[in-house]
């Protein structure tokens, strides 16, 4: 049976909040979050915010399963007693896909995660021809190919697993500019013709690192496609779950609270890109990753 990763703390419907503007922790290994926290914001601007990267332990494609629930669990754990808020967003496809279900049989806080959006894609295909572009660990869940056969069974999808786009998403925010060679070669199996001339038409953004690439996707691609980013569909659903924002209660200066699980205190020019973005107020609290 395929777990709702969108839902709340379970599959019924939680009832939205009547009070206080909430609190919300937008959670993720590194800095792909930060397009979903950009959603969440727009929808919620009334709301405060957390924003935390497990820095120390990104990027999570590397670790065992086993390894990446206990991770999060732990990591979790400290977040919520710090912090405690009323609903945490995993922004993270590869956590997501794994780790939701332990999540919320431990904490009684509300989770919503991230889906792969096959859906929205076999919706919006008019070639039949699907990419889906995420991490290696995404492409190999079962989740991911539940929904594909559960959504997208009219449709040839192609399943692309890039090891170095996140971290390349992760670079250009650090002031690291990354080659358009090696971005066109990390999106170019997303492209396919068919032998009766049909092309891609829709690629799922399937790694929540990958829009703040978007521009440079679009820039290279051989050809126009739709690109699907799951973002808008979880602010959508913690709309659903909280209630809509308070009139008039929103602070269009509001800092987001920023915490990293690394020892290493980020640069200037990150810290130029985070402050852009609402993220000034920013701590390091130092989680090593043990590995047997």
């Amino acid at each position: 049976m395929r777990i709702d990763l969108m839902a709340g703390a379970s599959l019924s419907a939680v009832a939205p909040r009547v009070g206080p503007p909430p609190n919300i922790l937008v959670f993720d290994s590194g800095l792909g979050g930060l397009t979903v926290l950009d959603q969440v914001r727009r929808a919620r601007p009334d709301a405060s915010f957390v924003y935390a990267a497990d820095t120390a332990a990104f990027p999570y494609g590397r670790l065992s399963e086993e390894t990446l629930v206990a991770r999060v669990l732990a990591v979790m754990e400290r977040l919520l007693a710090r912090h405690r808020p009323d609903l945490a967003v995993i922004a993270c496809n590869t956590a997501s896909t794994l780790v939701l279900p332990a999540l919320r049989q431990r904490f009684a806080t509300p989770f919503v995660g991230v889906v792969p959006p096959i859906k929205p894609a076999a919706e919006a295909t008019r070639s039949r021809l699907v990419s889906l572009l995420a991490t290696p660990g995404t492409v190999a869940r079962a989740y991911t190919h539940d929904l594909i056969a559960s959504y997208a069974g009219a449709c040839a999808v192609t399943l692309v697993g890039s090891k170095n786009l996140a971290a390349y998403a992760e670079a250009e925010m650090a002031g690291e500019p990354v080659s358009d060679e090696s971005i066109a070669a990390e999106i170019a199996p997303c492209f396919v013709t068919a032998p009766d001339g049909r092309r891609t038409d829709v690629v799922c953004l399937s790694c929540t690192h990958y829009p703040l690439l978007l521009p440079r996707f679009e820039r290279l691609a051989p050809w126009p496609v739709r690109w699907i980013d799951p973002a808008p569909a979880i602010a959508r659903r913690v709309v659903q779950l909280l209630g809509p924002g308070l009139p008039g209660a929103a602070d269009p200066d509001a800092t987001v609270a920023t915490a990293f699980t690394g020892a290493t205190v980020p640069g200037a020019a990150l810290r130029a890109s985070l402050a852009a973005r609402g993220l000034r107020e920013l701590t390091v609290e130092a989680m090593p990753l043990a590995l047997q």
